[in-house]
This record gives C-alpha cells, structure tokens and sequence, in this order.
C-alpha cells in the first residue's frame, strides 16, 4: 500500500513511524527546505509516552527529556502552591509510562532517525490533491507529482488536506504566546526539584519546565493580545514587552522572564475538529484535524494518538480496503477529541479568573479535578488499544 504523509512535524513523523514499524512505507513530504530546531519544550504525558516507547524511543527518552517530579498550580501574585500532584515514579507506576517534558527538536529528531531518509522530501509544498476512486495525486509548488493508495494531511492549523474535508477558517482566541528558552544555571531555584509549575493569573497564565536532560527551562507566557495576530513559530518578541505584561506577578516568573535572551511570539488560534476525518481516501491527523490551544498540554499528545490509532487501521487495510480503515480511524477518534477539547476548554476559562468567588470555588476544587487518579482518563488512555476494541484505559488499581 502506498502512504503519502503531508506534513513532517510531529503528527506526520509519528504516522510514518507507526507505519514503518509494521513493515509499511510511508512517503512523507514537508513544505520546508530544512529540518531545524523549532519551537521549544513540550510536555509529553503518559498517553503519548507509552506509545512512543512501542515505537522503539525509550531509551532515548531517558537521555534527552526530564521526568518532572510533580504538576504545581500556583498563584499568580505571591506564588503560593494551590495544588500539587505527584508524577514521577509514581505516574509511572500506575500508567505504565512516565510523564516527560523535552525540547520539541530532540523529540522531532528521535522520531525522525526512526525513519528511513530516503522516505523524507523537503522543499515539497502540496498546494492541490486530486482524490480519484483509487488512488490520490498530490500536486506540489515546484511542479512535481506523486500518487498514493491514501493520503494523510498532518501540515498544521492551515492544512491543504483538511480543506478537503470541511470549509472553516482559523478561529482567533484573543490570547498570544510568548516562548523562551533559558539556560538553568540562571534559574536554579526551579531546577532543584524538577517540577511542571504553572501559575494562574488574572486573564493570563505562565508556564515553566525543565527540558534537555535539565540544562535548559523553558517557558510559556500567555498575554491578551486584541488584534496582534501574527501566526508564526519565528517570530521575534521583545522580552521587555513580556515583562512588561506581568506586573505585580511573582518574583520567580518575573525572574526567568527577565533571564532571557530573547523570546518568540504568536497570536493563539484554534478550529472545531473536523466532524468528518476523512473522505474515500483522504484523512487528517494532528493540528490539521483539531488544532487546540496549548492550555492542557496536549497538543503534541493528541497527534501522537491520532497518528498510531491512525498506522494501526492501515496495516491491515489493502488499497482496496482503504476507506473502511480510514472510517473506523474517524470513529475511535471523534469522542476521544470531543472528551480532551471540553478539558481544554475549561482551563481556557479556568486558568484566567479574576481574583474572587470565580476563582476561589476553582482553587477549592483542585485537588479533586488535578489529582494523579483524576488525571485516568487522560493519562490512562491507550489509543492503540482501543482501535481494537479493547479497554482503552491502562492503569495500576
């Protein structure tokens, strides 16, 4: 069978992977001339990590990524702790997998070497696809072709693939994000306990993590933004803007911000998930079939589900089998989607209270909403597992 990915982020790399593993190549075709080190870190919850270990990364894991000890939530002002939860050998424990933060390239790399890089074309923009009753052709910008038994879209919140599916636009959340990377000598006091900590403020949030075996942390800082709306992983921010958008906050997010060199900003967007995930043979998978805001961490995760339930309907399809792989794709996948964006959605309100009643019934609720048992659903879930048919959720009693 012939698998054409669009896309080689995280999403398409994962999809290929999976297919490689089983013996199935996939051609995989990325709009940039080069690989490089984009974004920063990203955290990779048990969901996701159990996954990527069966697809042979485990002990690359280990050398590159941290095992943060715990998820803190904190206040915005004097950095109080409102709610702490375990991770480390006890998530491990009771999920099979570890919670893990890393850079976003050394996770791109890994998935990368598991490739065959003959199977990697850059500098390939797929700009039309026209799907016939058995195959599909892709069209790309410097006027090459190629054909495939199916076509997976995983290029992003602007994907071409998804406009097959559905006709929408990028939704604007009113939010921007500034990203920076610090070396962690700067910041040691966030180091010696190596920790997710995420501060709640008034109409924005902050975020930090070690990354890079614990040699760097790296943060996100959410801002209002009005009608700022520039999209781009590169685009260059001021960290004078930044702090300047956190006063009176504490003095620890105020330090690591003012411990930058420099930042990068982008205007937040986000779409419904696509109600249909695929046509005869045609799907999405990742940003391109429900790009979330970042306010759970789950971004990455999600697409690392989609693209193995994803391989795992494939293998056992034929050319001429395609479409009903692709439609039991679509089924496992949509409540799944549905359940992980309501979650979102609710830190997206939650995160941002204004000091009083709104706020106060939130900090109560915590330890029950945040605990590691409350995390099950999320954490727990195995999406290979439950292309089968069998009990989606794994986890210790």
């Amino acid at each position: 069978m012939r698998v054409a990915v669009v896309g080689a982020g995280i999403a398409g790399l994962t999809v290929a992977a999976a297919l490689s593993r089983a013996g199935v190549r996939a051609e995989v075709f990325e709009q940039a001339d080069e690989l490089g080190e984009v974004g920063a870190g990203i955290q990779i919850s048990p969901n996701a990590t159990r996954l990527l270990h069966r697809l042979g990364l485990t002990e690359r894991l280990r050398t590159v990524a941290v095992r943060p000890n715990a998820l803190e939530m904190r206040r915005w002002d004097d950095g109080r702790t409102l709610m702490r939860t375990t991770l480390g050998d006890q998530c491990e424990e009771m999920f099979g997998a570890p919670y893990y933060t890393v850079h976003r390239a050394d996770l791109h790399g890994a998935l990368l070497g598991l490739l065959d890089q003959r199977t990697v074309h850059l500098g390939r923009r797929c700009v039309a696809v026209d799907e016939g009753e058995d195959e599909v052709r892709l069209r790309f910008a410097d006027g090459s072709t190629a054909v495939a038994d199916v076509v997976v879209g995983a290029d992003g919140i602007h994907s071409v693939i998804r406009k097959l599916l559905v006709s929408d636009t990028a939704r604007y959340s009113g939010q921007s994000v500034y990203r920076g990377v610090v070396p962690a000598d700067r910041v040691e006091s966030l180091v010696q306990q190596p920790a997710v900590r995420i501060w709640l403020g008034p109409g924005q949030h902050f975020v930090c993590y070690p990354i890079s075996q614990g040699r760097l942390v790296s943060f996100v800082a959410t801002t209002p933004a009005d009608e700022w709306r520039t999209e781009s992983w590169t685009t260059e921010g001021e960290v004078s803007d930044l702090l300047a958008a956190y006063p009176g906050w504490n003095d620890e997010t105020r330090q690591l911000i003012a411990a930058a060199d420099r930042v990068t900003r982008w205007a937040l967007h986000d779409r419904e998930a696509v109600a249909r995930w695929s046509s005869h043979r045609v799907t999405v998978a990742g940003d391109s079939a429900h790009p979330m805001l970042p306010f759970g961490a789950q971004g990455a995760a999600q697409g690392i589900e989609d693209a193995v339930a994803l391989a795992r309907c494939l293998i056992a399809a034929t050319p001429v089998s395609v479409p009903e792989a692709l439609r039991h794709y679509g089924e496992v996948r949509t409540s799944r989607i549905a359940t992980v964006q309501e979650f979102i959605r609710n830190n997206t309100r939650n995160h941002h209270h204004s000091d009083g009643p709104e706020q106060e019934s939130r900090d109560r609720a915590m330890d029950e909403n945040w605990g590691l048992r409350g995390q099950s659903w999320l954490y727990g879930y195995d999406a290979e597992r439950s292309v089968s048919g069998e009990p989606a959720l794994v986890m210790t009693p």
